[in-house]
């Protein structure tokens, strides 16, 4: 009996493992997935990956993230390059993504929403977030922040219930602005000059990120 109960043990334990173990493939530069979508997405080689992330949101959605960064000799992240596939599971039917951004964009044949925001180091991060991942597994790998970013969010939904999504967020340091992200948000000094500097780093990031459609006909 209790041989049985420990190979029950072992067959939970491998069964958690293999759903937790992130899916895509990583090479270099470039992710490959082979489902949810098959595409491979490929950006500057002049990238280091960081490492990848998988478990249950918030205990309702399956989440698989990667993370690359390009930073200096000191490990200063400059650009963040975030890479999540996401779905709910399927014992939340009820769930459906709600995003409503009227900009879009199309990248490899994929049309994608559009979001764009600023953020200091050390803003709030809710316990448990996607946010939170990431930020530790940045500071596991010995990668420092900046002192503010602006960020571009891109979510291509893939089904029409709106229940999975690609999510790729473009990430740069400030520093090239001389503005802090307090200066820049609404409501800050600097935020009449926020259109001008966000155009351009929606047209970096989307000249950054390739995507190939790789599901076959």
């Amino acid at each position: 009996m209790l041989q049985q109960i420990a190979v029950l043990i072992l067959l939970c334990i491998s069964l958690a493992a293999q759903t937790t173990a992130p899916e895509r493939k990583v090479q270099k530069n470039v992710i490959t997935s082979v489902r949810d979508p098959s595409i491979r997405i490929q950006i500057p080689e002049s990238v280091q990956y960081v490492g990848a992330d998988r478990w249950i949101l918030y205990g309702i959605a399956d989440c698989e993230l990667h993370t690359f960064v390009e930073a200096d000799a000191q490990r200063n992240v400059q650009r963040l390059y975030w890479i999540q596939f996401e779905g709910y599971i399927p014992t939340r039917p009820d769930l459906h993504h709600t995003y409503d951004s009227p900009r879009h964009s199309a990248i490899g044949g994929l049309d994608f929403y559009v979001d764009t925001w600023v953020r200091p180091n050390g803003a709030a991060t809710e316990p448990g977030s996607d946010r939170e991942h990431i930020e530790t597994l940045i500071r596991s790998k010995g990668y420092k922040m900046p002192a503010g970013m602006m960020y571009v969010r891109l979510v291509h939904l893939l089904d029409e219930q709106k229940r999975k999504e690609l999510m790729i967020i473009y990430g740069e340091d400030l520093a090239s602005t001389r503005l802090t992200a307090a200066e820049l948000k609404e409501g800050g000094s600097a935020y009449g000059r926020w259109a001008a500097i966000e155009k351009d780093v929606i047209e970096r990031a989307q000249k950054k990120i390739a995507i190939t459609n790789t599901a076959k006909p």
